[in-house]
């Protein structure tokens, strides 16, 4: 995932109720109960796990039983230490205490919770980076080194793989086209680690990639729940069986489920933002901006998606008076910059959700030549009186801005097609007037125009015009 551009922001819950969320979680649970269990009696070896023959009593505590209840107890209690709600008091006596973050899961503030929690899922993203430990024993020579060849692993490259996973995830999570709070199905995610870009159909050794890349993510996953990032539906046992086996039972070969499905849960979306910001990634949230200025919100909220934008217009606005909202916006709408034209739309999209208080900062801008328009088109869809109507330079002006808007917003989407197709329908004479429109965008608006009209001879016309309009400006 690259981190040369924003992400899409994310819709954050309260911290309050991602604090509730985490202090629930199985692991953290847990290993702040092993942390209130540990007393004087407690030892631990030389890298901070708790002795082998202390484990059932720990496992006992977290009314945990069966062959896999040891290994859950020694998770939950590396998670404590990690986190800091156990501390290591001495080393060589290998004794323990309660850490100074133990006390901030009850007294603390949701902030501060989260902020353990967040330890927390650190250690656990790196133990799912981890082959079994039964094959990272046998890997280990004599001087208690580990020989990562004889594994076939490479930490570093399967660190950056999960981050990749959780990054994809993370996106198409927070995209207003993607699949939002549905659950992902596991070959998507592994397809898009694994098949190159523009790819059509996969090779037999692309599909083989995908499929073990599923089979390492469903060990992931399963690690990684506990701690409360990802709701997962493991990949069906039958699908992993030997091909001689018969399954248990008939299955349905269309069911997307049987092969894995994973959800980023709302404390996952906070999680995953804040391992994004620490690795510097521009990650934004909904929100950010509602105490900063008008110009900040028309520029931060530029290239996000419709909702998006409108849930942060919401929730600026809401922290303001309509008339002196409505001045600021329209005073950071003005300008002749490349950006101009996207504020101008935004300040539209944002003055759309204000009520009658604010009609009087549009009447004061009914004579400027770049918000005039857009004052005219508010006053008219609120049915006020007296409304001077634009005269034709006027309208131009407005389209080539709107125009010049929609392909920052979007490029060269269906819905801008349709806009220029219209465009040129209702207009008969439409390019020989624009070409003269005194606007910076026009030349690139005209050659836009000219790349997405279908009919050949019309978009000659919009090309020639663009030459024009290029040629007037000295260009």
């Amino acid at each position: 995932m690259s981190d040369s551009s924003p992400l899409p922001p994310v819709r954050l819950h309260p911290e309050a109720e991602l604090a509730r969320a985490a202090l629930s979680t199985p692991l953290l649970s847990r290993a702040a109960r092993l942390a209130r269990w540990a007393g004087p009696a407690t030892r631990v070896d030389a890298g901070g796990g708790l002795v082998e023959d202390q484990l059932p009593d720990a496992a006992g505590t977290l009314g945990l039983s069966g062959d896999d209840a040891a290994a859950y107890a020694a998770e939950a209690w590396r998670v404590a230490v990690d986190a800091g709600l156990v501390e290591i008091t001495d080393e060589e006596a290998g004794t323990v205490a309660a850490g100074e973050e133990l006390a901030l899961l009850t007294g603390g503030s949701p902030h501060d919770v989260l902020t353990v929690w967040l330890s927390a899922l650190e250690t656990v993203v790196a133990d799912a980076s981890v082959p079994d430990l039964d094959g990272l024993m046998d890997a280990m020579d004599e001087g208690g080194e580990i020989d990562f060849a004889s594994l076939d692993w490479d930490p570093e490259a399967e660190a950056e793989f999960l981050d990749g996973v959780l990054g994809n995830l993370y996106l198409l999570t927070v995209s207003e086209d993607g699949p939002g709070q549905a659950p992902v199905p596991l070959p998507a995610l592994a397809a898009s680690m694994i098949v190159p870009s523009g790819m059509g159909e996969p090779t037999n050794d692309v599909l083989e990639q995908v499929s073990d890349a599923m089979m390492r993510l469903d060990d992931q996953f399963r690690t990684l729940e506990p701690i409360g990032v990802v709701e997962y539906r493991p990949v069906d046992e039958d699908l992993m069986a030997d091909g001689d086996e018969e399954p248990a039972a008939p299955v349905d070969d269309t069911d997307v489920s049987r092969y894995g499905l994973v959800r980023l849960t709302p404390l996952g979306a906070y999680g995953l933002r804040a391992r994004l910001l620490e690795a510097g990634i521009d990650a934004p949230a909904v929100g950010e901006l509602a105490d900063k200025g008008a110009d900040a919100l028309l520029d931060g909220t530029a290239l996000f998606g419709q909702s998006a934008a409108q849930a942060e217009t919401e929730q600026w606005l809401g922290r303001r008076e309509p008339l002196a909202a409505a001045r600021d916006l329209l005073a950071a709408a003005r300008g002749a910059d490349a950006g101009a034209p996207l504020r101008r739309l935004r300040c539209q999209q944002a003055l759309s959700l204000v009520g009658a208080e604010a009609e009087p900062a549009l009447r004061e801008v009914l004579d400027d030549p770049e918000l005039g328009g857009l004052a005219r088109v508010w006053l008219s869809e609120r049915g006020a009186a007296g409304v001077p109507a634009p005269s034709q330079d006027l309208v131009f002006w407005l389209t080539i801005d709107t125009v010049a808007a929609q392909l920052a917003a979007e490029g060269n989407s269906d819905e801008l097609q349709a806009l220029v197709e219209g465009l040129a329908a209702q207009h008969g004479g439409f390019f020989a007037a624009a070409w003269r429109v005194e606007h910076p965008a026009t030349a690139d608006v005209l050659e836009a125009m000219g790349r997405l009209h279908p009919d050949k001879k019309v978009a000659k016309e919009a090309r020639k015009a663009a030459f024009k309009a290029r040629s007037q400006q000295g260009g």
